[in-house]
This record gives structure tokens, C-alpha cells and sequence, in this order.
């Protein structure tokens, strides 16, 4: 069971609520929306039919909704990331951007949040795109389950599991020290297919850690990304710890260990949620991140650098 104290106090709560006034009677309050509230991170794709390769969450990988009486505020629900209040009794909630016109209309019954939003053109010339997206969100005991349909009837429905944070299952951590990934020091290069080189340089291991910074340079020559990077022993196992510029660190839990092979995983990241390094026989290190479980992970491949 997945189900934090917090989340299970809030069906208890909920459940009572209903029985006292009346399960879809209309009432929008607030402590009945506030199973909704939080943070949520992807967890699973739910989606039929769909290959390995097609699985990937139906909306972010990552958003919030705020309960407020009769509304619920979205933040990482569409582009900008900006906060967007959706009243519940139907009404429309319009925002005015510079070349189109977003309309969201929002409705609470059966224990289900659903939402549409609407896309005008505000210019002749702004290209055209999607119209209608529907998402809708019902709480399960495996967590909350979201559907989104675009362009409906005609588009397909997509299905997602998400859960807050601390209700979703580390890995159990694998057995090893910081001397097992003595294959992964040094000074690795390559490219990009946009032509963009990287680099990252690896400390040997010693002190029960390694160390690294990795860099990205464009064709002109330019840096445009950084990041630090840790590898560090820590109750019988290595935990990846990094910093894309330089930012607040996210951990990965090593779960897996080969002779040449160390897999990172931490699922209670939005993306990537799993590190990959491996070393081939020929000498190359690939490092592919990604989802756990299928998707499309990127993938890079790095030589040594020679001295």
C-alpha cells in the first residue's frame, strides 16, 4: 500500500463528507475537493494498447492543484507553468494570451475533477493547433487517475497513474561500494546529432565518493549547460547525486549493479526518473536517461579521452 497517512486520512474525510451531504448533490466544498490538493508525479501509463516505446505520462510529468472553495487553482497544466483558477460549477475561466484565447471550463460530480480548455486563434496569423483538450481526475486507492482526450471525439484518450511524493515505493537499494565503479573514471567525450559536444569527468573513486562535472558546448563554440555530479557511498550502497547548473541536487538510488553496468533510480522525480552507465566492451560508455519503463530514453555515447 502506497497511501500515505495524510492521503488516507483525506478519504476517510471525504467519505464522510458524502454520506453526510448527499454524494453529487452539487456541492463544490472545498474539504470535498481536497483529496485533489498537492503535488503529483507520474507514476505509471495506464494507456491500452500502447507499445513499450508509447508509454510516457498524458500530461506533465509533474503539476499542482490548490483546492480553494468551489475552484481548483492548476499550475503545470499547459505551457508557462502559470496558475490557472477553474471554478467547478461550469463557469468559464478565460485567459487572453498574445495570439490565441484559452478558455477553461471546469465541473466537480461523481468524484471526478474534469476540465476542458478550449483554444481560439486571437490573430490571423497565429498557427493553428490543437482546440480541445479534456482531462479528467478520480481518486483511487492506487492513486490519482488521469485521463486526457484531445481533439474528442477523433483524438485518443490517454491514461496515467500519479501519486504525491512519499507515497510512492523507493527501490531496494543494491549492495556495493564506491570501488566498483572504478571503470567509470576519467575524462569521456562526444557528440550530440545536433552537433553540440559533451563531456564529463569523473574523479577515481576514493573517500567513499566520486566526483564529476559535466559540460555542454554548441557548435559556435558556447557553453550552454553544466552540471555537478556525485556518486557517493552511503548504507552499503551509492546513491547519484546531481546538479544540472549548479541547482538543488535530486538523488538516485543505485538499484542495479553489473560488472560494467550501474543503474540509478530515484521514481519520485518527475524526469528523468532513471541514470543509466554502462561501459562496452569496445571501450564505449553510453548514459541514457529516462522513465522507469519504457518510453523514448535519450541516449548518449561517450569515448575516453586520451592524455
Amino acid at each position: 500500500m502506497f497511501l500515505s497517512t495524510r492521503f488516507s486520512t483525506a478519504l476517510v474525510t471525504v467519505g464522510a463528507l458524502l454520506i453526510a451531504l448527499g454524494f453529487g448533490n452539487g456541492s463544490t466544498k472545498a474539504d470535498e475537493l481536497s483529496v485533489l490538493d498537492g503535488e503529483w508525479i507520474f507514476v505509471e501509463d495506464r494507456t491500452e494498447g500502447r507499445t513499450l516505446e508509447q508509454l510516457g505520462p498524458p500530461m506533465s510529468s509533474k503539476f499542482l492543484m490548490r483546492v480553494e472553495e468551489g475552484a481548483v487553482v492548476l499550475n503545470g497544466h499547459g505551457s508557462g507553468h502559470k496558475d490557472v483558477r477553474v471554478a467547478v460549477d461550469g463557469t468559464v475561466t478565460e485567459v487572453v494570451e498574445p495570439k490565441r484565447v484559452v478558455r477553461y471550463r471546469g465541473t466537480w460530480k461523481d468524484g471526478t475533477f474534469e476540465y476542458e480548455v478550449k483554444f481560439e486563434r486571437a490573430a490571423a496569423d497565429a498557427p493553428a493547433g490543437i482546440g480541445l483538450i479534456r482531462r479528467s481526475f478520480t481518486m483511487t486507492p492506487d492513486g490519482l487517475l488521469v485521463k486526457v482526450a484531445v481533439d474528442p471525439p477523433e483524438g485518443n484518450e490517454s491514461v496515467g497513474l500519479y501519486r504525491h511524493a512519499e507515497d510512492i515505493a523507493m527501490p531496494t537499494p543494491a549492495k556495493a561500494v564506491i570501488g566498483d565503479l572504478n571503470w567509470l573514471a576519467g575524462s569521456w567525450v562526444g557528440k550530440r546529432t545536433s552537433g553540440s559536444s559533451v563531456e564529463e569527468r569523473w574523479s577515481p573513486p576514493l573517500g567513499g565518493a566520486m566526483l564529476a562535472v559535466s559540460r555542454s558546448v554548441n557548435t559556435s563554440g558556447k557553453m550552454f549547460a553544466f552540471e555537478y555530479l556525485r556518486i557517493v557511498e552511503r548504507d552499503g550502497g551509492l546513491v547519484y547525486i546531481a546538479q544540472p547548473g549548479g541547482k538543488t541536487p535530486t538523488e538516485f538510488v543505485l538499484s542495479e549493479m553489473g560488472p560494467n553496468r550501474a543503474v540509478f533510480d530515484n521514481p519520485r522525480h518527475d524526469y528523468p526518473k532513471r541514470i543509466v552507465y554502462e561501459l562496452s566492451p569496445e571501450g564505449v560508455l553510453s548514459t541514457t536517461v529516462g522513465q522507469m519503463k519504457g518510453g523514448t530514453p535519450m541516449r548518449m555515447e561517450l569515448k575516453r579521452e586520451e592524455n
